[in-house]
């Protein structure tokens, strides 16, 4: 019966393992699935049942447009607004839809333990869809509400199971679109007008996006600060006296004087009266307050001003020790603990711990403190840890996250700081000044968090009314400084306070600026913008500086909180928001010259940008080859772009031409030991000459609906021309037995030849050292390969007498396939491995009967079982 039978789906893998251990006190059996299946018997609502617990790995899918708007060239930007939208799986390789259907079957209750935040409510709502209604009966559906995977806390969210949050999912749905149309349709229209006329424009993509802008417009904003500053000179009197054997310089009321003259009037009356009087002695006792809990933005902050974790890296790092079990669950708006918080059991968690044991053992001894009232959003408790850890268990990365984390924890529960403040007073020659100590009591929190500590600074005694003689007077001169570069700590609080992104999204903004080249990451993880992040901003403000405010996100954001809340229909909010982008982007597009101008100031055009590399096919002239991304070919006299592929080296192909254009060729060369090689034209490259070629060379996507007309292209390992040397059918040998691309020789490989895949990353090394190896005309009759010369080393050669030169198929050939190596691949063996007894030959090339047809067959249509 369906009834008796529970499927719970968790969000990753580690969780359902937790959860399936805790429910099953360890007595499961697990099997290996798209994502592990665990499975065992226990009680459910009062019910004997059969339980399985597997995951998702994140979002199930994601938001995209249909395929009739992918083309850039085809499709107009404006059109965005109003197009259909389409979820697509996220990890198609994955399966995780059709393992999900699979395993739900015959299951008449579904148990969604999926994070508890907004995304985690989305997902929720995936995985039903996944999973869709039973057959024989309706499916009752269930929402466990938990903050750590430890026992307690699974246990006691299996007894308090809710309903998914319809609202929380549609408000994540919302945001999905409004970011995806808005994004993209920004990004193409920026991308395809800038990035073909400025050669030192470093970026393949000029990416707008609706939190992204804004966040970088505060980098921007403090560098403009920084760079309008005008520093200034400024004189205090100081003056020194010696009491008791210290000497004491004292602090001048005025503070500091912008004007010279005025400062040495008032250094020349302090001089003359020479004599100070202490007129006030004030002794005040003072108290710096613990901490409240710990959430994600305070804890984003410290990784990176005391830790020097990027954002992206600390929360990757805080996710990895709440998945462990180590710490509650990292995203949380919160800073107030609920009142049902067992303080005692999680101190008593770090008793034994080598680090800050013994003082977990004297707070539990004399009385721990309930933390400061902070913010309770509803969402989940502050970031606490929940099991005790060593260095030696975590590495040092997470070591230092959960120490914070820790020490934090304990500070919150500590007594506060308390110290006696001293202020003196004095007068002399109508001007007053003042000296202050710090004496501490109690240490409290500062003992476990040392970084917080009240510096402690003596005083000597003194009296009201009594006269001391100053020993010097000095007028230090100093000049007003600008402010540093935005901190990405000092850019957290900036954004939480405009509600620029979520707990969730923070560290996503930041790290997208990063990687786009619209700030780079300075000393002391400071964000200084580039000039194509300066522009940019100075372009959106003088068009329209809505663009790159916070006010606007933060009310897409208030919008989408209702949303979330029940008290606004997604469906209005988002077209509202969508109208109000259309608008701005219309009048973007008409205004662009604006920021034209702007870029023209700032970058090289394309004629004044590169090197001289090779002829054009059209006007036979020079062109040049610009090396900043996106890597491309610049024809001054046709003025026409032809994209390269991205990140290897480019150079010309022995002045080599294409049969098709007169283009002179170019070799390609992807980094490292094992980058392939390969020849292409640049006409063809990026106009495929022949119809059918859907699938092209470099052809990815970065982010939702991005797909790259810039640097994707034919090579002429994909070229299907039946007669040019470089071609695939020239070049062609087999069928990759790893995908469905074709092995091809590598013809710059020597002395380490090698054939490499044309679609994926596989290769095979040839025999090493041979003068030349080259394909032939001739095919394998029992397998259909191209047939290869091989022109031995005469000190190395493996054939006898001496013999150099050998033709024979790599795949049947006993000599040729015992001498070739497989990287990246374990079937290429396998497959391969054992065929027939070869037929090779020595000079005359390959003279075997067999059982080929004479037919020319293209080797990517052969050898695909084999």
């Amino acid at each position: 019966m369906a009834s008796n039978k529970v499927i719970m789906v968790a969000e990753k893998p580690s969780i359902a393992l937790s959860i399936a251990s805790v429910l099953s006190r360890g007595q499961m059996s697990t099997r290996k699935a798209s994502t592990d299946v665990h499975e065992f018997e226990g009680m459910f609502l009062g019910f004997h049942v059969h339980f399985k617990v597997t995951s998702v790995i994140g979002h199930v899918f994601s938001v995209d447009f249909p395929e009739k708007y992918q083309n850039w060239t085809t499709t107009d930007p404006l059109d965005l607004f109003q197009a259909p939208i389409q979820k697509t799986e996220a990890n198609p390789k994955a399966h995780i839809r059709r393992h999900l259907s699979q395993e739900a079957r015959g299951y008449g209750n579904l148990v969604l333990w999926l994070d508890c935040d907004r995304e985690g409510e989305n997902i929720c709502f995936e995985v039903m869809d996944c999973i869709g209604h039973s057959n024989e009966t309706r499916r009752r559906i269930y929402r466990a509400r938990f903050s750590s995977v430890t026992e307690k806390d699974i246990l006691k969210a299996m007894d308090n199971l809710v309903e998914p949050n319809k609202d929380e999912a549609l408000a994540v749905d919302a945001r999905q679109e409004i970011d995806l149309k808005v994004g993209v349709a920004f990004t193409r229209f920026q991308t395809s007008f800038f990035q073909g006329k400025y050669g030192n424009l470093d970026s393949r993509v000029i990416s707008y996006g609706p939190c992204q802008t804004p966040t970088l417009g505060f980098c921007v904003q403090r560098y403009l600060q920084i760079n309008t500053f005008k520093p200034e000179k400024f004189w205090a009197v100081r003056p020194y006296i010696m009491q008791k054997g210290y000497e004491l310089q004292l602090e001048w009321e005025r503070n500091k004087l912008f004007d010279y003259d005025v400062a040495v009037m008032f250094q020349k009356l302090v001089m003359e009266d020479g004599i100070l009087e202490v007129t006030e002695i004030v002794e005040k006792q003072e108290s710096k307050s613990r901490p409240s809990g710990l959430n994600t933005v305070n804890l984003l902050k410290v990784a990176s001003s005391a830790l020097g974790f990027g954002p992206q890296m600390a929360m990757q790092v805080a996710e990895r020790l709440y998945t462990q079990g180590f710490i509650s669950y990292p995203r949380t708006e919160s800073t107030a603990y609920p009142s049902s918080f067992d303080f005692r059991g999680t101190l008593g968690a770090q008793v034994n711990n080598p680090t800050w044991g013994s003082y977990v053992q004297r707070l539990l001894a004399d009385g721990y403190q309930k933390p400061r009232s902070g913010t309770d959003v509803g969402d989940h408790p502050p970031v606490t840890p929940l099991r005790s850890a060593t260095e030696d268990m975590l590495g040092n990365d997470a070591w230092r996250l959960y120490e914070y984390i820790c020490t934090h924890f304990i500070g919150t529960v500590s007594p506060d700081c308390k110290y006696v403040r001293t202020k003196v007073e004095f007068s002399i020659g109508g001007e007053f000044f003042h000296c202050v100590g710090h004496r501490v009591l109690v240490k409290g929190f500062t003992s476990i968090m040392p970084w917080l500590a009240v510096t402690e600074k003596n005083l000597p005694q003194f009296t009201k009314g009594e006269k001391i003689e100053v020993s010097q007077v000095d007028l230090h001169e100093g000049m007003t400084s600008p402010p540093d570069y935005l901190s990405e700590s000092e850019l957290i609080s900036l954004m939480e306070k405009n509600g620029i992104g979520t707990d969730a999204s923070i560290s996503v903004h930041i790290n997208n600026i990063c990687e786009r080249n619209y700030v780079q990451v300075l000393a002391g993880r400071k964000l200084g913008p580039t000039a194509l992040g300066i522009t940019l901003i100075r372009g959106y403000q003088c068009i329209d500086p809505d663009l790159c405010l916070p006010d606007i996100r933060s009310f897409i954001e208030q919008q989408i909180t209702l949303v979330a809340k029940g008290q606004a229909d997604h469906f209005r909010v988002v077209q509202h928001v969508l109208q109000q982008f259309r608008q701005k982007y219309s009048y973007f597009v008409k205004q662009i010259e604006n920021m034209d101008a702007l870029f023209e100031a700032q970058f090289s055009p394309l004629a004044d940008s590169g090197r001289v590399l090779s002829k054009c096919g059209k006007c036979l002239r020079y062109m040049k080859h610009i090396s900043t991304q996106p890597s491309r070919l610049y024809c001054n006299t046709c003025e026409e772009v032809y994209y390269l592929p991205q990140k290897g080296s480019i150079k010309l192909y022995k002045e080599l031409t294409c049969p098709l254009d007169n283009f002179e060729l170019l070799i390609f060369s992807m980094p490292g030991p094992d980058g392939k090689s390969f020849p292409l034209c640049p006409y063809c490259y990026n106009s495929p000459p022949f119809e059918g070629i859907d699938t092209l060379f470099g052809a990815v996507k970065s982010g939702p609906s991005s797909q790259l007309g810039k640097g994707a292209g034919m090579p002429c390992f994909l070229c299907p021309h039946p007669t040019c040397r470089h071609s695939l059918i020239a070049q062609g040998v087999c069928a990759c037995p790893e995908c469905s691309g074709t092995l091809v020789l590598d013809p710059v490989s020597a002395p380490k030849w090698r054939l490499c895949c044309n679609m994926c990353n596989f290769l095979v090394l040839l025999p090493e050292g041979a003068h030349q190896i080259s394909t032939t005309r001739e095919r394998c009759p029992e397998c259909d390969s191209t047939i290869l010369e091989v022109d031995f080393n005469k000190k190395t050669t493996p054939l006898e007498n001496g013999e150099t030169l050998y033709t024979g198929c790599i795949l049947c050939d006993e000599l040729l396939h015992s001498l070739v190596e497989m990287k990246y691949g374990k079937s290429f063996f396998k497959r391969m491995g054992g065929r027939g007894r070869g037929r090779g030959s020595r000079r005359g090339g390959y003279r075997g009967r067999g059982r080929g047809t004479g037919k020319k067959v293209d080797p990517k249509m052969s050898f695909r079982d084999f």
